[in-house]
């Protein structure tokens, strides 16, 4: 059996003040009409029905996740007491997706990304199920060839002597390497043998608690302890116990250890949607390179970007990025942007 876990926790604070610790980016309509999870879910249709799949998020956000995906069943919504990174949301989910299911080949998925060939995206995902099916305990990732030395992503470098195929190739993992400085990102680009790290991993739920087991003891054994229990006592333990695990990505808990992983390399329009950079490379742009809605107007005014309710006007400005809320109204250069999430610490310690 084939189900997907979409991890929607984040806090999304560089794009604070549209993005708030009450609504974060996942739950914000960045791309049109629909929101990041719930793009997410429609990534998945006709590939994996709607009751295997499984949205694994903070007990703040399930009203905003039964809101926005009112067919997905109640008891799909894996709650995660407090924020622990994602080795143990990964594992605390195959726990509970395995005692609901038994052992099922796993998608993870990032609830805040962006895809823009949707065809593309279930032909890689597809062929990872399948590899998983003739290789359960395998590890097999998505990685996307890099059109730019990005500095923003981490990397994966795959075994020299393979050739890249878009469309077939299962490529043995060397090793995932941290976010790179601009040099280094060059060099990488140029050596044509790595991949930007999608954070998208398929996997058998067994696999995930094995490595678990394997690299991170603590973690495992406190997530046994919290699934020796039903209903209410499962809660109250998972509240008691869960902040005792591991805070460690799963890419430095796991991947950086494992030996068996594979990825497909892929080419499917993916961002994950960090920054508002990110959101002016795939929004439609006008003549002038400006990102803007119905009741923004300018003058002599280029490479603005601007998210705002109000009637606003630009006059001989460039590369602004212009956000409004209800609370607060941010202009910054776009080269600077980036630096919001400081912004928001240093104000909020006030």
């Amino acid at each position: 059996m084939n189900c997907a876990l979409i991890m929607a926790g984040g806090k999304g604070e560089r794009f604070w003040p549209y993005s708030t610790d009450e609504k974060p980016k996942q739950f914000l309509n960045l791309f049109g009409e629909d929101t990041m999870i719930q793009l997410t879910v429609k990534r998945l249709n006709g590939l994996i029905p709607i009751e295997n799949i499984f949205v694994v998020t903070g007990e703040t956000y399930v009203d905003l996740v039964k809101n926005q995906l009112p067919e997905l069943p109640d008891e799909n919504i894996i709650i995660e007491p407090i924020g622990r990174n994602t080795a143990p949301c990964i594992a605390l989910s195959a726990f509970y997706i395995q005692n609901r299911l038994g052992d099922v080949n796993l998608a993870v998925l990032p609830a805040d990304h962006l895809v823009e060939d949707v065809e593309k995206f279930q032909t890689a995902l597809i062929k990872a199920f399948e590899f998983i099916n003739k290789n359960k305990n395998a590890i097999v990732t998505l990685g996307i060839k890099p059109d730019r030395p990005e500095t923003g992503y981490g990397y994966i470098k795959y075994q020299k002597g393979e050739k890249i195929n878009l469309n077939e190739s299962v490529l043995k993992v060397e090793r995932f390497v941290e976010k790179p400085d601009l040099e280094i990102a060059k060099k990488y680009l140029s050596e044509g043998t790595y991949l930007w790290n999608a954070g998208i991993f398929v996997w058998n739920t067994e696999t995930i608690l094995e490595n678990t087991k394997t690299f991170l003891p603590k973690t495992y054994n406190i997530l046994k302890e919290i699934f020796k229990y039903s209903g209410e006592e499962y809660l109250n333990t998972l509240k008691n116990l869960y902040g005792k695990v591991d805070k460690i990505s799963v890419d430095y808990g796991i991947m950086e250890h494992a030996k068996n992983i594979y990825v497909i390399p892929s080419g499917f329009g993916w961002d994950d949607v960090g920054s508002w950079s990110s959101v002016e490379r795939h929004s439609k742009k006008d003549e002038f390179g400006n990102v803007v809605g119905k009741n923004t107007h300018y003058f002599n005014s280029k490479g603005n970007i601007v998210k705002s309710k109000k009637k606003t006007i630009l006059n001989d400005v460039d590369n602004l990025v212009v956000i409004e809320t209800d609370e607060y109204l941010i202009i910054s250069s776009k080269e600077n942007v980036q630096k919001i999430k400081e912004i928001k610490n240093k104000l909020l310690e006030k």
